[in-house]
């Protein structure tokens, strides 16, 4: 990653001690995509299995340069010890359950991109779907996609309509790259929190978004 700037440069062993102080084996932790370069399932599982050391239960969604996540079925076989993928579903940990897609682009559309959001879109229904079925009285409800589910302006999308109507707490994603990137870390938004957790943005730190009762 050190290609792409300073900010980069010894970026996992920062990530590392980091998350070392801050994380207990029974925390969760949230990766919201681009987990590996990598072009295979293979190759990425070297990237996995260095996150896997780590202490605490980590939770993946897809990223756009994921190009070595295709089967999830396949990828679930392989993944080390409290290391799980959200596709189309949800996971509960105590009273937080965890939802979640990719999402895609929502700004200067080509048709493709259109046919990727409408996917997308019965995809994150599918997965908000599924966490309301686990919700049982107070769970609180976590969504992660890669992209923002908002433009630049942030303003309302049917995405942000969807995180409304299933009463979801937060909203965990990330994308966005670069000083220039015009990127607001953390604000609320008709009742729901969204937090901007890219590397670079928040200076490799992890960001804590509630307390989960287990």
């Amino acid at each position: 990653m050190d290609i792409f700037g300073a900010c980069w440069e010894g970026h996992w062993q920062k990530i590392c001690d980091d998350w070392n102080v801050k994380v207990k084996d029974d925390d969760v932790v949230l990766i919201a995509g681009d987990i590996s370069w990598a072009m295979t399932l293979e190759n990425a599982l070297l990237d996995i299995k260095e996150i896997a050391k780590l202490p605490g239960k980590k939770v993946i969604v897809k990223g756009n340069h994921d190009y070595w996540w295709n089967s999830v079925s396949k990828i679930r076989k392989v993944l080390p010890k409290d290391f799980f993928v959200i596709q189309n579903d949800a996971i509960k940990f105590g009273d937080v359950i965890i939802c979640g897609s990719r999402l895609w682009n929502l700004t200067n559309q080509s048709l493709a991109d259109k046919k990727i959001n409408e996917r997308e879109k019965i995809r994150l229904k599918l997965s908000l779907d599924c966490a309301l079925k686990l919700k049982d009285g107070i769970d609180r409800i976590v969504a992660m996609c890669h992209y923002p589910p908002f433009d630049a302006t942030l303003n309302d999308s049917e995405y942000t309509a969807m995180f409304e109507n299933c009463g979801v707490h937060s909203v965990v994603y990330g994308h966005l790259h670069g000083k220039d990137c015009r990127a607001v870390k953390y604000f609320e938004k008709n009742a729901v929190k969204y937090f901007l957790t890219s590397c670079d943005q928040v200076d490799n730190k992890l960001i804590k978004v509630l307390s989960v009762n287990l």
